[in-house]
């Protein structure tokens, strides 16, 4: 099994607890659902929204030393045009885009999913910029679903 593979699997593991199964995780989850409610519930939301920027700057660092381990070069656009994948992966796995709602196993599914159909597509030979077109165009089918499932749940 690949080492980024590895580490893939072991960050996910300990977000999936720290996220479901800590104090801390609920914070983050309220502050993502809706600002204004945890901040008159008494939470410290620019301490929360500040950690989380931490942390999230943390897997950027760790993401980027793993990509340049992986070409064996260092350069500062090496990573450019993956935040689209990104976005795609974590929305396709349930994570909605208003905040509150998402979990870290479908976050994973998304990705694996998002990892298939990027392979199929080069092994099918298309270009590049296609598939940039395929990836935003599941993005906003899921954007749209997302938005249909939230006025769903508020009529019910």
């Amino acid at each position: 099994m690949p080492v980024p593979v590895i580490i893939f699997l072991i960050a996910a593991v300990i977000a999936h607890i720290v996220l479901r199964h800590m104090r801390y995780g609920r914070k983050v989850y309220a502050v993502g659902g809706n600002l204004e409610a945890a901040r008159l519930s008494g939470l410290n939301v620019n301490a929360i929204i500040c950690s989380v920027y931490v942390i999230m700057g943390f897997f950027a660092g760790l993401g980027a030393f793993v990509l340049a381990a992986r070409l064996n070069s260092a350069e500062a656009v090496a990573g450019t045009g993956y935040e689209l994948t990104v976005i795609a992966s974590v929305v396709i796995g349930g994570t909605s885009l208003f905040g509150g709602v998402g979990s870290i196993f479908g976050t994973v599914v998304g990705t694996v999913l998002i990892g298939v159909l990027l392979n199929g597509l080069v092994l099918m030979n298309v270009s590049s910029y296609i598939q940039q077109i395929i990836i935003g165009v599941i993005i906003v089918l899921a954007v749209a679903f997302d938005t249909f499932a939230k006025s769903r749940r508020r009529k019910a």
